[in-house]
């Protein structure tokens, strides 16, 4: 375990990051060639989708070995929709390498990386790529940071130069300078900007460890042993987030990058203690290579070979071929099969996954994304991971109707792997709809579709479930009497009808006395009334909240029937619309909106226009976080709407609320459009 590091590079969408992969593969001797984004053929971005966009649209996993030490590498997406594959990333590798473009500063994709794993206990990193480029500027970049940010970084290796004089770059903490590949004197006109950061560095460590801090005070520096050994303990705790210089295109800095990696960043066994569930309690859980089986899968691939590819990482003991394991998620068994490491879109087959790394596995019946492989009885499984609430929607269909059977199962498969977009059937449109994090997750799900599954599929925007209820009452009857040779039809019915509290329900009374409607006949009105409540009265909804009391009648000796009673009900229910003052009710979602405090006023405005209400607003960190509820209609587009006003800067998260009055002239168009004759 101490001779693993696993890093998830993440941040903005063309900062460097699979470049970066390849650089680092090719140094460590991994691949025996560079690939480039721009030609399709890099060890990470490997899908026809992938070379199509020339981004990263999933997750992917590499390996190399760096000085007797194995690194896994996890390349996740930096386009804020595929944020999943990054949550995905952080529960799988203990440190989080922010990739910076040094020529862009403070990019939108980084902001969302940063905010995203704010909170996690990961050790972060940043490494600041393409100083080679034109306009590159590394201070720059590291002030945009600590004036968007609460993060504080702190320079270990800074560059030796910019643009196209970039040409090494100078460790800090061993002061020495690494220029071409090779040790060289540091150059004599950065001496007193070494020096400096130098300092930085010492006061920044010393403030993460008492004793550190005491001997720092009295002596005003810190030996390099203890500058290197505090300076590991307090990026493992957080305390210290070290920044690397480096151009991943023209491998400067990744070798100095690499031996960061291995003497600063923390292996497993430093971070081998953690929090999991047992019997639905957080408990401290202490991994060990010699210890139970816990493992974790972290990511589901489909392959059209071989079958669904799990991505596990195995946090104690051995994870061996042929092996029984427990699935606590399921209360099932699991039998392991192939086990591999995993190098791009290649496998190779290995007898163990151990303590701390990194493999897959293929062909597994129970386990799914996000469910942990145990040693059978051992009682503990790995904590919920918490995913963005979904702010896109779209209603997916077949475009033939022969593939309605098949897009099912097409689906399920697809949406194992990225657990951020949730299928649900809304049974009252039959509509089935599709929530994701943006607009570019349910396009790539209807590519393939069509090419892993060849269904071609159609993407709309969903249908509000509006509800139909009444404000004032009525006491309406009706006669259903009809008469056209041989047995007829009667049935009488008399109803008070009247609104209950929101969220009652609807309620059925009998208060028929007298027989003047026989009991046998009172099934039959309450099922009439529940028929039509389902299908609605004035909109095609269903009614709710609406108390239901029959209390007189009439019938035939020959002529009532069960059915002659529902349609009496029905034909009486429609009256007493008409009297009963029927309004539509629409849902309400509770939505914070975080956006930085220059787009406040443009963002306001906005949610007024759709119906929204602010209920107020706080600040959190250097964001400004607006409290507001919203007519679900109005956040079907929200999410490219926000994204426009601030930049891509602004994001939102939405839960449902309540159900509230459709104002009058929208209610209008809404019934209107219901009843409109095909």
């Amino acid at each position: 375990m101490k001779n693993i590091r696993n890093i998830a590079l993440v941040g903005a969408s063309g900062s460097g990051k699979t470049s970066l992969s390849e650089q680092l593969l090719n140094n460590a001797k991994a691949t025996t060639r560079i690939g480039k984004v721009e030609d399709g053929n890099t060890v990470m971005d490997y899908s026809a989708e992938e070379i199509e966009k020339g981004m990263s649209m999933s997750l992917s996993l590499a390996h190399l070995n760096w000085k007797k030490n194995k690194i896994n590498l996890i390349d996740t997406p930096g386009y804020a929709d595929f944020c999943g594959d990054q949550i995905a990333a952080a529960t799988a590798a203990e440190n989080l390498l922010f990739v910076v473009n040094a020529t862009s500063g403070f990019e939108v994709g980084l902001e969302q990386a940063l905010e995203l794993h704010a909170d996690r206990s990961n050790a972060k990193a940043i490494v600041v790529n393409r100083m080679d480029n034109e306009n590159a500027d590394f201070n720059k970049t590291l002030e945009l940071i600590r004036e968007n940010t609460e993060i504080n970084p702190t320079p270990l290796l800074i560059p030796i130069g910019a643009e196209h004089q970039f040409k090494g770059v100078v460790d800090i903490v061993k002061g020495k300078a690494f220029i071409d590949g090779a040790e060289a004197d540091i150059p004599a006109d950065m001496a007193d900007l070494v020096e400096e950061a130098k300092m930085t560095l010492m006061e920044s460590v010393a403030e993460s460890d008492d004793a550190l801090l005491e001997k720092f005070f009295e002596e005003g520096e810190l030996s390099n042993e203890e500058l290197a050994i505090g300076l590991k303990n307090a990026i493992a705790e957080g305390k210290v987030i070290p920044v690397f210089a480096c151009s991943a295109t023209h491998d400067i800095g990744v070798n100095e990058l690499l031996d960061a990696i291995v003497e600063y960043l923390p292996s497993p066994n430093e971070k081998n203690k953690f929090e999991v569930l047992k019997n639905d309690e957080n408990v401290e859980y202490i991994a060990s290579e010699d210890g139970d089986l816990f493992a974790f899968i972290f990511k589901l691939v489909s392959d059209p070979v071989s079958g669904d590819i799990a991505f596990v990482r195995v946090f104690s003991g051995k994870l061996k071929s042929g092996i029984d394991v427990e699935v606590p998620e399921h209360n099932l068994k699991e039998r392991i099969g192939t086990v591999s490491y995993i190098m791009g879109k290649n496998r190779k087959d290995a007898s163990e996954i151990g303590a701390g790394d990194i493999g897959g596995l293929v062909k597994l019946k129970n386990a799914k994304v996000y469910n942990s492989l145990v040693k059978q009885g051992l009682g503990i499984r790995h904590q919920q991971v918490e995913l963005p609430s979904p702010v896109y929607w779209q209603a997916i269909k077949a475009v033939n109707q022969h593939d309605e059977d098949k897009i099912g199962e097409a689906l399920t498969k697809l949406l194992d792997e990225d657990p951020t977009i949730q299928s649900t059937m809304n049974a009252e449109t039959g509509e089935n709809v599709l929530s994701a994090i943006g607009e570019q997750q349910l396009t790539l799900i209807q590519k393939k579709l069509k090419t892993r599954f060849k269904i071609e599929a159609n993407l709309t925007t969903p249908s509000v479930l509006y509800k139909e209820t009444i404000q004032g009452k009525a006491d309406v009857s009706y006669k259903h009497k009809k008469q056209s040779g041989g047995k007829g039809q009667y049935g009488e019915v008399y109803l008070r009808v009247s609104p209950t509290e929101r969220g009652e329900g609807v309620k059925f009374v009998n208060s028929v006395v007298g027989g003047t409607i026989p009991s046998k006949y009172i099934p039959a009105i309450e099922k009439g009334m529940h028929e039509i409540f389902a299908e609605g009265i004035i909109s095609g909804n269903p009614v709710v909240d609406v108390c239901v009391d029959v209390y007189f009648g009439s019938y035939h000796d020959v002529d009532s029937s069960e059915m002659a009673f529902k349609i009496a009900t029905w034909q009486c229910l429609k009256k007493a619309f008409d009297v009963a003052k029927p309004i539509l009710l629409e849902p309400i979602h509770e939505v914070k909106v975080i956006i930085p405090n220059e787009y406040m006023g443009d963002v306001m405005g906005d949610i007024s226009t759709r119906r929204g209400k602010i209920a107020g607003m706080e600040q959190k960190g250097k964001k400004q976080v607006l409290n507001a509820h919203m007519p679900l209609s109005e956040l079907f587009n929200y999410y490219p709407a926000l994204k426009s006003l601030t930049q891509g800067r602004g994001r939102f998260i939405q839960n449902f609320s309540h159900y509230e009055k459709v104002p009058s002239d929208v209610a209008k168009k809404v019934i209107a459009e219901a009843n409109k004759e095909d």
